[in-house]
């Protein structure tokens, strides 16, 4: 019998005790969850990276323009007078090296009058045109101006204060607006000779080679110069930040819920044209948001709520806080809910617990009633074959 009320002390124990044990919910990422359905994050277009260590480039940021290389640069004219009688290069048009450019014809008598051709010193774009088909020029005329834009100078107006981080020979990468999509390497050839007092800027020229010709002079350019080079620094894409420099946050994918992310502050350091340094708030192999970030900061507390989340996760019911759910508050719930298929199986179970049970008591009983009268009739039978047995000795 102590073995049957061991059993039912056990299972008291057991439907006193949560199904799976009091789980402690994070204050902060029960405030900070947003849980969205599979659709939700497809139609956002979710996507995410994970942190890690690797070297981190620390640049400044300048604004420039792209400007002609001096010896790159040539105007085409006349050694003598005379008249334009033919225009073979107009602006806008490439040559080429000894290509014919305009023909002249000279002033000295001749019938016809003697005539010279003009070609290009070397390849390059028509910038412009000074004179026209039919125009008289004398031979201090310039006629036509040819650039080479195989090479060309970025210069970037650097800030006075950062211009001493610069040295000769430093990179910068360089994004043209107007060719999107591309990214080119310079080098620093020098600075400028004075300073612009207006805006405390330098100009610094970076050298750029093996072009396509698809620079044209003053375009805006977009300098991010590398002046540090740092190894093993957490960093994260620059579009998955979003706040502001006082409040900084980013997205984080939870570790436990599917299609949940949890906003989490961090602390910041250097920035680069693609990374920022993360300082604080981040592990490594955290999944961060990077496409669909900003969308999400205006996604509101999403559309499932942490219990949906948590019981399709553990496969079992949860409070609206994210703890677990006790046997009693299950019952309760079920009872309150008018939730029948899991009142009913439960109901079944305790309905064959009980029957196992009352089975074991009334078989321990009958087991000790049976015991109890094999003894009486064991102490019967003894006692009668004492009383007729004979004694060994006559007279005793």
């Amino acid at each position: 019998m102590k073995y049957q009320l061991r059993s039912l002390a056990m299972l008291g124990i057991l439907f006193s005790s949560p199904l799976h044990g009091e789980e402690a919910i994070d204050p902060t990422r029960l405030a900070n969850i947003l849980i969205l359905k599979e659709i939700e994050v497809k139609n956002l277009d979710i996507g995410t990276v994970k942190v890690n260590r690797s070297n981190f480039e620390e640049t400044i940021f300048s604004l420039g323009r792209i400007a002609a290389i001096p010896s790159k640069r040539c105007v085409v004219s006349s050694r003598i007078p005379g008249r334009i009688i033919e225009m073979k290069a107009f602006e806008g048009d490439f040559v080429i090296s000894g290509q014919d450019l305009l023909k002249i014809e000279s002033r000295q008598p001749g019938n016809p009058p003697p005539a010279v051709s003009l070609s290009a010193p070397f390849a390059g774009l028509v910038m412009a045109t000074h004179a026209s088909l039919g125009e008289s020029i004398e031979p201090d005329t310039d006629i036509i101006e040819i650039i080479d834009l195989s090479e060309v100078h970025a210069v970037a107006r650097v800030p006075e204060d950062q211009a001493g981080k610069l040295k000769k020979g430093t990179e910068a990468r360089i994004v043209i607006p107007a060719l999107p999509g591309e990214s080119f390497k310079g080098e620093l050839v020098r600075f400028g000779t004075m300073a612009d007092r207006a805006s405390g800027t330098i100009d610094a020229f970076f050298h750029l080679k093996g072009l396509t010709g698809k620079f044209r002079p003053e375009m805006r350019a977009e300098f991010s110069i590398v002046v540090n080079d740092r190894q093993k620094v957490m960093s994260i894409p620059k579009e998955a930040l979003q706040g502001d420099d006082v409040s900084p946050f980013v997205f984080v994918k939870d570790f436990e819920l599917k299609n949940a992310f949890v906003k989490v502050p961090i602390r910041i350091g250097s920035r680069n044209d693609h990374f920022i340094e993360v300082l604080s708030g981040l592990y490594p192999l955290d999944e961060v948001v990077t496409k669909g970030s900003y969308s999400l900061a205006f996604a509101g507390s999403g559309s499932i709520s942490l219990k949906e989340a948590l019981d399709a996760a553990h496969g079992h019911e949860h409070n609206k806080d994210g703890t677990e759910k006790t046997t009693e508050k299950i019952l309760a719930s079920s009872s309150g809910q008018g939730n029948s298929k899991n009142n009913s199986q439960l109901t079944i179970f305790l309905a064959i617990l009980s029957a196992i049970l009352t089975a074991l008591l009334i078989l321990s009983l009958i087991f000790r009633r049976s015991s109890k009268i094999m003894e009486v009739a064991n102490d019967q039978s003894e006692s009668e074959t004492n009383s007729r047995t004979p004694p060994l000795f006559p007279g005793q």
